[in-house]
């Protein structure tokens, strides 16, 4: 009886020891296949080049291949809507960024949610914002710029990327704070923006730094700020906006990379660390300056919590200054 009441135990006895072995088998033979990587704009973009720059290296370190996979349209809702949907098994992510988990969300109702249909799994880096006006305007520098916009209230007109775009909104957070209002002119993209500022059409437009850089060189564009937590490297002598006494100016336009919720703890930790061996590489910097951006690697913990925090500043925004695009 004894003999036949043990053996009936054995297996409960035995489960943990079991599932702890077959955890740590998954973790050591996981990704066993390609793993599918949806970019959520066309080919050939500023984003798509960051997604491939990455995954080729990521891909070598992890011992997989990626497969990349560009779903445009929607403003980034389809490729959402495709990776919430899958798997959550590892094996497809997709490269999300300000727009798919932060603006978007905050300005318009969208069929997912931002924060609960996702697992985060590393930020990869981000790329400042930059404010650049028309040289021709009177004006040098920052301080002069906001006494202008004083003097001319409601007369100042900008450009931006299109509604409830980041260009849109990093401008109506600095005139909140400034509390002086501008008219906004939103245009399809940030290249007509630049064009009709650098055209006097508009006086000022809020760019991504990579857009601006080749204005800002050849003097067709003055640059006054940037946002983010430090300067810019291929632009050291423009201040931040923290500098200038304007707070909540960490807001950037950054890219990471998600799952579907669910995903296993093991799969996740394998691919932040190997995520961030690749970003911290000496040359990596190098690989993405064309898109002016700069590595951030933060464990998966961290990015979620900077997912929340950026939706979270963007819908304030959005509420306060009553942008709504549904």
């Amino acid at each position: 009886m004894q003999r036949r009441t043990f053996l009936q135990a054995a297996p409960f006895l035995l489960t943990p020891a079991l599932a702890g072995l077959s955890g740590a088998a998954r973790a050591q033979s996981w990704p066993d296949r390609p793993i599918r990587y949806i970019v959520p704009v066309a080919p050939g973009g500023g984003s798509d080049m960051v997604g491939r720059t990455v995954t080729d290296r990521w891909g070598r370190a992890l011992g997989q291949q990626f497969i990349v996979e560009n779903q445009g349209g929607g403003g980034g809702i389809i490729a959402c809507q495709t990776t919430a949907r899958a798997p959550a098994d590892g094996y497809t992510l997709m490269q999300g960024y300000v727009a798919t988990h932060g603006t978007s969300p905050a300005t318009r109702k969208v069929p997912y949610d931002a924060v609960q249909d996702f697992t985060p799994v590393g930020m990869i880096g981000a790329t400042p914002n930059i404010l650049v006006i028309d040289p021709k305007l009177p004006v040098k520098d920052f301080q002069a710029f906001v006494d202008y916009l004083k003097a001319n209230r409601g007369k100042v007109s900008y450009g931006s990327a299109g509604p409830g775009s980041l260009t849109h909104l990093t401008m109506e957070l600095m005139a909140q704070q400034l509390g002086t209002p501008m008219t906004h002119v939103p245009y399809r993209g940030v290249a007509p923006a630049l064009t009709d500022t650098i055209g006097s059409q508009t006086q000022a437009v809020f760019p991504g730094l990579a857009a601006a850089l080749q204005h800002i060189r050849s003097g067709r564009l003055r640059a006054l700020a940037v946002t983010g937590n430090r300067r810019a490297p291929q632009v050291p002598d423009v201040p931040t906006l923290d500098e200038l006494g304007l707070k909540n100016f960490d807001a950037v336009q950054w890219y990471g990379v998600v799952g579907p919720a669910g995903m296993p703890a093991d799969a996740v930790a394998r691919l932040n660390d190997t995520l961030n061996s690749v970003l911290k590489a000496p040359d990596m910097s190098d690989k993405l300056s064309g898109e002016a951006v700069a590595p951030m690697p933060m464990s998966a913990a961290e990015f979620g919590d900077y997912l929340k925090k950026d939706l979270a500043r963007w819908t304030a925004l959005a509420q306060a200054r009553h942008i709504s695009l549904d």
